[in-house]
């Protein structure tokens, strides 16, 4: 057992439940942040497409329209002084037959319902213009100029690490497997029995949120996890599109996009099957068949390119088509739930929305002054910025130019990696085009003899 009590604990270490840890770290509180993996950002936050989105295409009025818009205004300010990498590059939703150009000023409207403005209706002379490597059967488009790229892998960082600097206690590998509400305190149990007191709880705990929800006697809502697969291309793609290339959504997805990444490569996906394993984040033969069907009519000189990578991310979808957010004072509890795909663009407002929601249940929580508060700059990934191999140092990642000085720190500090999935999220080393096939093996020697593990054990071998 932890001996001191918490005022809040955080479970869920995901982009969500890192952004809630960060914003309570400025109050004067004692928080902790579980999670169930080694490190933070290593579920669904590490798969996504990696779009800020302005939220046009939002159900006007719902939960997730107002906090997405919010969201997407805190990140984008915020960004620049953590050192996350975000690339203006805009959106353009294509229409392939009539039917979809039919649909799309009832788009445009619902973005204005969403306080976008700036949507601009095309027609397919103009889209072709815009993006003349498209496919044959454009009918028409809508130009979305504040879509904006953004380094996934080190939102959920930035978070983690200035929650730390300000205080926040970071539990990995603690799965919650009880809860027991007292009348003061919380006691959560995890799988290996160990017990975290605390007064308040936040359920950021994505695919899991649901059972956590029940444990604490609440109901509402059930998980069913939506595969979305992926395939990464080459970075001798990227000349092919100038923005990310949008499909008309439907009522279940948003489609299958073809979008740049911060990193320079060309991303094709996602699916959208809705699955009950909240463990298969395999890739299947049947996605990726979808995906290069559906990628060749978009773009279909991409398929001449190489093939980089394919993953597969679980979103946590549920019964309910907008964010699962409620509270109860009387378990001094709040759950933010059926976090999807916009949970990346959201995740700073929906950290406000805990912290209200923790203060309308009781909770008192005066801000730390800003003369205490400790700020955290990561050192930007994106090839749009200056990268640190620009200004010197022994090039250990040769495919993704990252340096041996950059293998050590993310080694080193408050919030070290511990494997080689938490090294290439801290600074793509291995994450390019040969995998890690090349470097693999100095990447792991030098991350060894930073922190005094074996090479075995950074290679995850006997």
């Amino acid at each position: 057992m932890i001996d001191e009590p918490f005022d809040v604990v955080v479970v869920g270490g995901g982009v969500v439940g890192c952004a809630v840890a960060r914003l309570l770290s400025r109050r004067e509180l004692q928080i902790a942040l579980l999670e169930a993996k080694a490190d933070v950002g290593a579920g669904t936050s590490k798969a996504n497409t990696a779009i800020l989105h302005t939220g046009f295409d939002a159900v006007p009025g719902s939960a997730e329209a107002r906090l997405v818009a919010r969201g997407y205004e805190l990140l984008h300010a915020y960004a620049p002084s953590a050192g996350i990498s975000v690339e203006a590059t805009g959106a353009v939703l294509v229409a392939w037959d009539d039917e979809q150009a039919a649909n799309l000023p009832t788009i445009a409207a619902k973005a204005a319902a969403n306080g976008y403005t700036a949507a601009r209706l095309l027609d397919a002379t103009e889209v072709r213009e815009l993006e003349p490597h498209l496919g044959a059967g454009v009918t028409g488009g809508m130009l979305v100029p504040g879509e904006h790229l953004i380094d996934p892998w080190a939102t959920s960082l930035a978070f983690a690490e200035e929650a730390v600097a300000n205080g926040c206690v970071v539990l990995a590998n603690r799965h919650v497997t009880e809860c027991e509400v007292g009348a003061e305190l919380t006691v959560l149990r995890t799988g290996d029995g160990e017990e975290v007191r605390t007064r308040f709880v936040v359920n950021a705990a994505g695919l899991y949120g649901d059972e956590l929800h029940r444990r604490f006697g609440f109901d509402g809502f059930t998980v069913r996890p939506r595969r979305g697969e992926l395939i990464v291309f080459d970075k001798l793609a990227r000349p092919l599109l100038g923005r990310t290339i949008l499909p008309v959504p439907t009522a279940l997805t948003k489609g299958v996009l073809v979008a740049p990444t911060v990193f320079g490569n060309v991303m094709l996906g996602p699916t959208a099957d809705d699955i009950d394993d909240r463990t298969a984040t395999g890739s299947t033969r049947a996605g990726i068949d979808a995906l290069l069907q559906k990628g060749r009519r978009i773009l279909p000189a991409l398929l001449d390119e190489e093939v980089t990578a394919v993953y597969a991310g679980l979103r946590a979808a549920t019964e309910h088509s907008d964010y699962q957010l409620t509270a109860s004072a009387a378990a001094r509890y709040v759950c933010l739930g059926g976090i999807r795909s916009t949970g990346l663009t959201a995740s700073m407002a929906l950290a406000e929305e805990a912290l209200m929601l923790l203060e309308q249940s009781g909770l008192v929580a005066p801000p730390t002054p800003d003369d205490r508060l400790v700020g955290v700059h990561r050192t930007p990934l994106g090839e749009a910025g200056e990268r640190p191999y620009q200004r010197g140092g022994r090039i250990v990642c040769h495919c993704e130019r990252v340096t041996g000085d950059e293998i050590a720190a993310a080694c080193s500090g408050a919030l070290p990696a511990h494997d080689i999935d938490g090294l290439r999220r801290r600074t793509r080393a291995v994450a390019g085009r040969c995998q890690g096939f090349h470097c693999i093996g100095e990447v792991c020697a030098l991350a060894a003899a930073t922190d005094g593990r074996t090479m075995a054990e950074w290679l995850g071998t006997p």
